[in-house]
């Protein structure tokens, strides 16, 4: 795998990286800015699981405990929107979009260019936040009055940590009007595949994206304000409304969930389709599948406040569309299984391997948030362990092989023929079959047993915890251990 990269290294390339304007160079960046980022985050992680491997603590000092406040917001953040988007989106939607179309290049290549810039600027913004004074350790949400509280104190790491947002915002709106125009524009003139659902995820995501940034925009604005201009949008004590923000955050939060999933879907679609020599089945339920999806994902964004005093009607009215919401996705699932179906498994491939984990485990994830989408259940999970559970196993363990899995599907194309020969099928090396194996089981082992620790109602974001669960968590800790010897051992690949 990494020789992968050290192939892009040694490549000669005419244009600078300040200058570049070629959409496949541009996607090769943003899948390498991701790769560096994605270390970052997966270290803080791996320090949030040894904290909380023995309860009491143990890596970070009593008198420091806002040091682990700004680990799992960093960590967040990090994977999010500068890992998973940047690499799903940004990465593989640059590169194979006009490829797909038929097309030379993008509607507008410049204001690639300038997204791509945004997002290392976005980075310093947010990283910058650690070295602060007091840090920004108020969770990837924002919340006031936590994010206002500082504003006696030092207000900079909560600047930092919203103007890179907001800067990694922008780059992800120009991408988005970009691709739409590209798809509009030069997917018609040069006769696009009617059914490439890639290019189709690429659509709805970009919808999401311009229709949700303005507001996250709005909302991280008026945040400012009240930081700096003692402006009363979410003090309570002056009749501002904290759940305002929830309000806004969440218009945007939820449909992020599927900006980020579904690009995911589009790539695991071309590689069932791929090594099935066959189309996707169902291609049309398919698309109809991602539209629904992405409509009635924007409308169910209160079911993450079920807790903030929503009326009964209100709540009843977002656990409905939120189990509506497992219909398309089922028939995703369906359709990718049944294309599937009738393939020798002696045959899997590296990025079918990962394609088939992929549906194991998103599938796993979707349950849990049926189950969380029930309003009377969801007040009694909500901010334990259940949730940080359902949404890993839709976003780590979803998004992420995606990613992988996307890497190992496109590498040829993108690093050619002579990328790492052993990345190429599983059965080309008994170690990595026995690697992918271990991982897979490595990155259950995580997060399964988390599932136990939210019935025992422990807390999200909370550095301790009572002994009787520490074996739980000893068990979680051992899963992240081992996933990160994994990843340092493929580097010898």
């Amino acid at each position: 795998m990494i020789s992968s990269f050290k192939k892009f290294i040694q490549l000669r390339i005419n244009s600078s990286f300040l200058t570049a304007a070629n959409h496949k160079e541009l996607g090769i960046y943003y899948v390498w800015f991701a790769f560096l980022f994605s270390i970052v985050g997966t270290l803080l992680s791996v320090l949030i699981r040894m904290e909380l491997s023995c309860s009491g603590a143990r890596l970070v000092a009593l008198e420091n405990q806002n040091f682990y406040n700004l680990a799992f917001t960093l960590h967040g953040a990090v994977m999010i929107f500068f890992v998973v988007m940047p690499g799903l989106f940004g990465g593989y939607g640059n590169y194979f979009l006009p490829i797909y179309l038929g097309a030379s290049e993008v509607a507008f290549p410049r204001v690639n260019c300038i997204s791509l810039l945004f997002v290392p600027i976005a980075w310093v913004l947010v990283s910058t936040s650690l070295i602060t004074e007091f840090g920004s350790g108020i969770g990837w949400t924002l919340y006031p009055p936590l994010s206002t509280s500082l504003m006696s104190l030092s207000p900079t790491s909560v600047d930092l940590i919203v103007f890179g947002l907001g800067v990694s915002g922008i780059s992800s709106f120009l991408s988005s009007v970009n691709f739409l125009t590209t798809i509009a524009v030069l997917g018609v003139a040069n006769g696009a595949k009617p059914w490439c659902l890639f290019t189709w995820a690429i659509v709805f995501t970009s919808i999401m994206l311009i229709g949700t940034l303005p507001i996250l925009t709005g909302a991280l604005i008026m945040l400012v304000l009240d930081l700096h201009l003692n402006t009363q949008f979410y003090d309570a004590a002056f009749n501002g409304d904290p759940v305002l923000y929830q309000h806004l955050f969440w218009f945007f939060g939820h449909p992020e969930v599927y900006i980020i999933i579904l690009p995911a879907f589009g790539v695991i679609s071309q590689v069932l389709s791929t090594t099935a020599a066959r189309m996707v089945f169902g291609g049309p339920s398919m698309i109809l599948a991602m539209g629904c999806i992405t409509v009635l994902g924007s409308l169910v964004w209160a079911h993450h406040m079920m807790t903030v005093g929503l009326e009964t009607d209100t709540r009843a009215y977002f656990s409905a569309v939120t189990m509506m919401i497992a219909i398309p996705t089922g028939t995703k699932i369906f359709n990718w299984i049944s294309t599937f179906m009738g393939n020798p498994f002696s045959t899997i491939s590296l990025d079918l391997w990962y394609a088939l984990s992929f549906v194991f485990l998103f599938t796993l994830g979707g349950t849990t948030g049926v189950v969380l989408g029930n309003s009377a259940v969801d007040v009694a999970l909500h901010d334990t362990y259940y949730v940080i559970a359902h949404f890993h196993f839709v976003l780590s363990l979803g998004a992420i092989i995606g990613l992988m899995c996307g890497f190992f599907y496109y590498q040829d194309s993108i690093f050619g023929a002579t990328a790492n020969k052993f990345t190429r099928k599983i059965s080309d090396s008994p170690y990595l079959k026995v690697w992918s194996v271990v991982f897979l089981f490595s990155i259950c082992l995580i997060f399964i047993p988390m599932h136990i620790l939210g019935f025992n109602v422990m807390p999200r974001r909370i550095p301790d915890y009572p002994d009787y669960i520490t074996y739980v968590n000893t068990m979680c800790s051992v899963g992240s251990l081992s996933t990160l010897v994994l990843l340092i051992s493929l580097f010898r690949i």
